[in-house]
C-alpha cells in the first residue's frame, strides 16, 4: 500500500449528530459524541440506540480507510451491536479495532465507553470495493 485512502472530509451524517473523529490511524481510531438531550434521546430520556450504532460504524470506517490502497471504498455489510447500559448524558467514547483485514473483507470491533464504564460492543465486517477499471475502446 503506497497511498492510502483519505477518510472522506465531508460527512453530513456525523456532522448532524455532532460526532468526532478524535484520533485515528490505520487500523485503530477514538471518536466520540457529547449526549445532547433534544438531539439524541429516545422518547425515554435516554441516548437513542442508533446513535451509538452510528458512532461505532463511523469508528470502524475511519479504522478502516487508512489501510485502503488510493481508489478502494469501503462499505458496512453487517454490524452486530450489543448494549449494557442506558446513557442518559455524558461524553460516549468510542474505541475501534481492527481484527482481520483480507483482500476483500475486513471484520473491526469497537467498545463503547461513558467514562470508565462500557455501555456497548460493535462487531462489524465492511467490504473492501476495489475501484473500477476503466476499459479502453477496442472497437475497430
Amino acid at each position: 500500500m503506497t497511498h492510502p485512502a483519505r477518510i472522506p472530509p465531508l460527512h453530513p451524517f456525523a456532522d448532524a449528530i455532532k460526532l468526532r473523529i478524535d484520533e485515528h490511524g490505520p487500523g485503530h481510531s477514538t471518536s466520540s459524541v457529547e449526549i445532547v438531550p433534544d438531539i439524541h434521546h429516545n422518547p425515554h430520556r435516554v441516548t437513542h440506540g442508533a446513535v451509538l450504532y452510528a458512532l461505532a460504524d463511523t469508528g470502524m470506517g475511519a479504522a478502516l480507510y487508512p489501510t485502503l490502497a488510493r481508489g478502494e471504498a469501503c462499505a458496512t455489510i453487517e454490524i452486530k451491536m450489543s448494549y449494557f447500559r442506558a446513557v442518559p448524558s455524558g461524553v460516549v467514547r468510542c474505541e475501534t479495532n481492527l481484527i482481520n483485514r483480507g483482500r476483500t473483507i475486513a471484520n473491526l470491533d469497537s467498545r463503547l465507553y461513558v467514562g470508565d464504564t462500557l455501555v456497548a460492543q460493535a462487531n462489524g465486517n465492511y467490504a473492501i470495493l476495489k475501484p473500477k477499471i476503466e476499459v479502453a475502446d477496442t472497437a475497430l
